[in-house]
């Protein structure tokens, strides 16, 4: 591994962390996965196999895991993970036109990262926001109701080092490295600064209210 002495050391001491929330040593792969791209920016080569070594896995059966899930990036990803949700509902309300500006805003297409090493931007599912459509996600925080303008806005303002926050969620967003440390487990003591449903997602148990609905009973 290429990993210097320091970072070897503290990757085995948060990697013992990981194992210890878990009654089988495998079952920590996926946070010790994230643990390695918040050191790597992805999940390099090293990453695999110190993951191997310390799960007492063969390297092939962590790449397995790791090429399943797309929030794990086998190259080097950008600072902010930029995207862009283009399923039915965003689509309708906007997504395809703010995904098509904003890829020809930064120069690049789904799961390519801009020259300078700050943006990744892709294509993206269903965030299970469609109450907030358009959405964008920035390293996985929430920017609702979005426009062309505005998702190049906030692109550019992260580009130009500017803090920026989201619709929902922390103050601002954090680096990619950061956001999978806290994705491995590690809190960041941000996990309060959310600001908790907003009006659209209660409207319908505020109209049931009005209305005096109630579910079924058995």
């Amino acid at each position: 591994m290429t990993y210097d002495e320091s970072t070897l050391t503290q990757l085995a001491e948060d990697a013992a962390a990981i194992v210890g929330r878990y009654p089988v040593k495998r079952s920590a792969l996926l946070p010790m996965l994230h643990l390695v791209q918040s050191v790597d920016g992805y999940v390099s080569p090293d990453g695999i196999q110190f993951c191997a070594d310390q799960l007492d896995l063969t390297a092939a059966e962590v790449s397995a895991v790791a090429t399943f899930y797309t929030q794990y990036k086998r190259r080097p990803n950008g600072e902010y993970q930029v995207g862009v949700c283009t399923n039915t509902l965003c689509a309708v309300m906007g997504g395809d036109r703010i995904w098509d500006e904003l890829s020809e805003h930064v120069g690049v297409g789904h799961d390519e990262t801009t020259e300078d090493g700050q943006i990744t931007l892709e294509r993206l599912e269903c965030n299970a926001a469609c109450d907030y459509a358009p959405v964008m996600m920035v390293n996985w925080e929430f920017f609702d109701n979005q426009t062309p303008e505005s998702a190049k806005q906030i692109v550019d303002d992260l580009r130009a080092g500017k803090d920026v926050a989201p619709t929902r969620g922390p103050g601002k967003v954090a680096c990619f490295k950061d956001v999978s440390r806290v994705l491995a487990g590690f809190e960041d003591g941000r996990a309060d600064e959310d600001q908790g449903a907003g009006a659209p997602t209660l409207a319908g148990l505020k109209a049931a209210k009005e209305q005096g609905w109630k579910g079924a009973s058995k």
